[in-house]
């Protein structure tokens, strides 16, 4: 049995749940936990009372197009 190798689903199953669990033990902990906004690009500290700190904008381009 230790011969065989999962499947992806149950590899992608445990990750879902890892994160689930960290995210909950960082509510718990009142740890800030990171978010990100598709819409904009920006990236946020998200707290425990509900407030959100910019922490940091994603460029809408390609690593291949940007230029030095």
């Amino acid at each position: 049995m230790a011969d065989q190798i999962p499947s992806d689903g149950v590899v992608v199953q445990n990750a879902r749940l890892a994160v689930a669990a960290e995210l909950k033990k960082k509510k718990i902990l009142k740890q800030p936990i990171a978010k990100f906004d598709l819409k904009t690009g920006k990236v946020y500290l998200l707290y425990s009372d509900g407030t959100r700190e910019e922490i940091g904008k994603v460029g809408r381009k390609r690593y291949s197009e940007r230029q030095r």
